[in-house]
């Protein structure tokens, strides 16, 4: 049976990714691992934080996205990205205009962190359809001071900055402008175009790391928020409970999942964060982000009973939170009209 589009199951990367691996180095202090983002290498006293990830759903903002997605993933862990590598497949009939795009585009973001471009490859490659960009970013830090995905604990509050879907939104309202116009006028049309301007989350991870009693970050990408929460709940061997009424669902969101019939809990989400705090830190960690301009919002709890995964929604319903087979961003793409 062919896979879906997105991320591989799970059960696949564990029996056939994980299982190849080549030579094991005492340097890797974490390797691959489901529900975490970035590897860390340990080489004397310092520990080396390293993710990669492909955009391969964006068009218009490729660039853009490739550094923020990539940097996202090294903050999580309360480390500041630092260098990027990328890789840059180009279809055939690309031109020195697309090249001069995409790498503005890496040069403005990547600058916008104080992030250095150091190395990466460049090509044209036969059959391809769209652009590909891969990056991979490095962050550095004193042995051991990081945190993972992994180390939520139940009682922890879960915390969402900002809302769901963001870059979901941002993606449709550019690359299917033309399909939308049937549902949004043309202010809120731009305004979803303008969520490009949230995807990063380095400043709301480490201004929480920053605060303190912060056990767990994660930055839900594709599964959107349902996908995040369960990936922390996998890493940390954890349940979790959480309200639909406090996930924020912008109204630009909220149309454009209406138009494609998609669920905004499923939608690539990359620009919010999700944070697993002390429930005595959760109110400090709030307050000091929204001092910083950062919307967020206590959503729900880890509970010690693995296989409770449950959403309560707002009708007082109780249901189990899905499992994003895939990200529903692909369903909205195949959908050329309605």
């Amino acid at each position: 049976m062919a896979l879906p589009h997105g991320k591989i199951p799970i059960d696949i990367l564990k029996e056939v990714v994980f299982k190849n691996l080549g030579a094991k180095r005492k340097e890797v202090a974490l390797g691959p691992s489901v529900g975490i983002d970035a590897a860390v290498i340990d080489i004397n006293d310092k520990s080396l934080i390293i993710s990669m990830d492909p955009i391969t759903g964006a068009l218009e903002r490729i660039g853009w996205e490739a550094v923020h997605v990539n940097a996202n993933d090294i903050a999580t862990f309360g480390v500041e990205p630092a260098f990027l590598f990328t890789c840059i497949l180009l279809p055939e009939g690309a031109d020195r205009k697309t090249v001069e795009t995409l790498s503005s585009q890496l040069n403005e973001a990547a600058s916008s962190l104080g992030i250095a471009i150091v190395g990466g490859h460049c090509e044209v490659t036969p059959e391809l359809a769209n652009p590909i960009v891969v990056g991979c970013t490095f962050g550095t830090t004193e042995k051991g001071n990081y945190i993972t995905a992994a180390e939520a604990k139940a009682g922890d509050k879960i915390i969402l900055t900002k809302s769901a879907g963001i870059e979901g939104t941002a993606i449709l309202a550019t690359d299917r402008q033309e399909q939308l116009k049937k549902a949004l006028d043309s202010k809120a049309l731009q305004n979803a175009k303008e969520f490009y301007k949230q995807i990063s989350i380095v400043k709301d991870a480490l201004t929480a790391y920053k605060t303190g009693g912060v056990h767990a970050m994660h930055d839900p990408t594709e599964g959107g928020i349902a996908g995040g929460i369960h990936e922390i709940a996998d890493a940390s061997k954890l349940g979790f409970k959480i309200w639909e009424e406090k996930i924020h669902i912008k109204p630009e969101t909220r149309k454009i999942c209406k138009y494609f019939g998609i669920d905004p809990l499923q939608l690539i989400a990359s620009g919010s964060l999700l944070i697993a705090a002390k429930p005595d830190s959760a109110e400090k960690i709030i307050q000091t982000l929204r001092k910083n301009k950062i919307p967020a919002e206590i959503v729900g709890e880890f509970i010690a009973e693995l296989q409770k995964r449950l959403i309560i929604r707002k009708n007082g319903k109780t249901e189990n939170l899905v499992r994003p087979a895939a990200d529903h961003l692909w369903q909205a793409l195949e959908k050329t009209h309605k």
